[in-house]
């Protein structure tokens, strides 16, 4: 097996909800609330999860644009709270949601990536030819290296923007949902590209998205996050094929091509109830309140995250 080059322990990440005259703290959003897993080096790891469920304030804690409530994060070994941003971001990348956001409009797209190697003072020839290569590594050409973003389609700003976290050459690039906001043709050609680039530099991905389908198509292991917590984590065939937590088949039978089995089963989804709030999360069990198989003790225990066979690992006390 390939040494683990991320590691998360006991990772919380909690917002204060302030209010009344002195703006005390009144109630906590429990963003992410221990969630504990390892990175292998090479591998894809997928992180799904409905809306508001913790996937992105995740991502973001690994790579420090927010800082954790508590837990550790060890990256190659080196809790990543005693690290240097900058060192940091060298090594670990992110690639956002939305292309247009990520862009800065009033920079060429030349300088949009290039600029972690001109704030180091390189020569402007270096950043060209560089910038050109990089161009080419995404399906673009040089030529695009003085046009603006505007001038590009979401597709192609999304190539830039990988392109830009590819320019410090990173080991690790965590792509926070990347192709959700694309067209579904051009989304297929985005999750090519990050497949071709994973092959030919052996780069390891933290694939952050809500649609599973998506998550099927690049990932080695699959991690299942439900309301701030991790309920399953799973190679992927094994995931598919044999899925033990209650939402996770949930979640695959909600998968359109799976759809019509899945209404013949159930008359109505508890998908389709309403999530409920991470400021006052359920106690026990987090998803009995719309888990078809509760029983008495989810209502009142929390299920610890248990390995029930090699690399497959649960929270529920149907396995507890």
């Amino acid at each position: 097996m390939s040494e683990a080059i991320l590691g998360v322990r006991n990772l919380k990440k909690f917002f204060p909800i302030k209010g009344g005259l002195l703006q005390r703290t009144q109630a906590n959003v429990h963003a992410v609330d221990g969630v504990s897993f390892d990175v292998s080096e090479g591998e894809c790891i997928g992180l799904v999860g409905e809306s508001g469920c913790g996937k992105s304030t995740l991502g973001r804690c690994i790579i420090r644009l927010i800082e954790p409530t508590s837990g550790e994060i060890r990256y190659r070994g080196s809790d990543i709270s005693g690290m240097d941003t900058k060192e940091l971001w060298s090594r670990i990348q992110m690639v956002f949601q939305d292309p247009m956001s990520s862009l800065n409009p009033r920079l060429t797209i030349g300088y949009c990536i290039g600029e972690p190697l001109i704030v180091r003072k390189t020569p402007e020839a270096e950043v060209r030819a560089r910038v050109g290569e990089l161009l080419a590594e995404v399906g673009l050409n040089e030529e695009h290296y003085g046009r603006f973003p505007h001038e590009f389609s979401g597709g192609q700003r999304q190539r830039i923007n990988i392109a830009r976290a590819l320019i410090s050459d990173p080991e690790f690039i965590i792509l926070d949902e990347p192709t959700s906001s694309l067209d579904v043709s051009v989304q297929a050609k985005i999750l090519n590209l990050l497949n071709d680039i994973k092959s030919r530099i052996g780069i390891t991905y933290m694939f952050i998205s809500h649609d599973l389908s998506v998550i099927k198509h690049l990932s080695d292991t699959i991690l299942v996050m439900y309301l701030g917590k991790l309920v399953e984590i799973a190679p992927k065939r094994e995931l598919f094929s044999m899925s033990l937590h209650p939402y996770t088949r949930l979640l695959i039978d909600s998968i359109p091509s799976r759809s019509r089995r899945y209404r013949g089963e159930h008359a109505e989804s508890p998908l389709s109830l309403e999530l409920p709030s991470n400021i006052d999360p359920p106690k026990g069990c987090r998803f009995h309140t719309r888990c078809p198989k509760v029983m008495d003790v989810c209502r009142v225990n929390d299920p610890e995250l248990i390995e029930v066979e090699a690399g497959h690992y649960v929270a529920c006390h149907l396995y507890n």
